[in-house]
């Protein structure tokens, strides 16, 4: 069967494009849904709109409906953004082979893509590769300094001084909680702590509690520590500008963690100091 010729979009559908994208920087992603839903009545299909549609499901975290998105969309007016949005996919989804053979193929397109070589960085991150991560970031640092700075530096025992403080500035009924429970600093998440969840958890995550949280257990419940709290190094250092940053990063993230360990919603939240 022979494949429809390439038609673009009529200069008035570009001018809604960009008003999706305007909506989308001002952070009203249901009106872009609904502005990106009428241009898909009148144009179904259309592998501009499918960018579009794909852009919209990676925001409202649904990379596998991204990824269907995109089926059809090859032959659009940008074939970097194709295969960097599918990249995205690719990386939320913790396929990070695949992350990276879109985002080089993107790159191939569009050499000066900042945020390419950004997602290429952090996917060769958790594929080990640290000299092609180091690569990576540091072209993403070169050609776009404000949105991608180099990750920060700090050694092991600082950050781990910093997580200290976090904790021992909890609320003392708070710290009470803890006595058992790890705090524990590693990398990265690990492919099996994001592919447990459905959808996948997002491998830029800077803080995940494992385990049950401790209002659940009866009085039956076999005693012990309900889970752990872990910080992922390397992405609290790529998250943050400074070091001052960093810190309150840390401290809001064990903030949150420490939340998810006591079933708390953000009212709960607030009453125990944690908001």
């Amino acid at each position: 069967m022979a494949t429809r010729p390439y038609e673009t979009l009529t200069e008035a559908e570009w001018t809604q494009v960009d008003k999706i994208h305007d909506l989308l920087d001002d952070g009203d992603t249901e009106s872009a849904r609904r502005a990106l839903d009428e241009l898909l009545r009148r144009r179904p299909d259309h592998p501009d709109l499918r960018i579009e549609d794909a852009t919209l499901k990676l925001d409202a975290n649904q990379p596998s409906q991204a990824l269907a998105a995109l089926a059809g969309a090859e032959r659009s007016a940008d074939p970097a953004r194709y295969f960097f949005l599918r990249a995205m996919a690719h990386h939320e989804l913790s396929r990070f082979a695949e992350a990276e053979a879109d985002a080089l193929r993107a790159l191939a397109v569009h050499p000066g893509d900042a945020a390419a070589h950004d997602l290429l960085s952090r996917s060769r991150d958790h594929m080990g590769d640290k000299e092609g991560a180091a690569e990576a970031s540091e072209a993403a640092s070169e050609l776009d300094p404000e949105n991608f700075p180099e990750p920060l530096e700090l050694s092991d025992a600082e950050f781990d001084a910093l997580v200290e403080k976090a904790i021992a500035d909890l609320p003392d009924k708070v710290r009470e909680k803890l006595d058992e429970l790890p705090v524990l600093v590693q990398p990265l998440p690990s492919t099996e702590m994001l592919t447990e969840a459905d959808p996948p958890l997002s491998p830029d995550l800077l803080g995940l509690f494992v385990g049950r949280h401790i209002f659940s257990q009866s009085h039956t419940a076999v005693p012990g520590a309900p889970g752990a709290i872990f910080l992922f190094r390397k992405n609290l250092l790529r998250a943050c500008a400074d070091a001052d940053e960093l810190a309150r990063e840390i401290r809001v993230t064990v903030q949150h963690e420490v939340g998810h360990l006591m079933g708390l919603d953000e009212d709960e939240l607030e009453d125990w100091g944690l908001g």
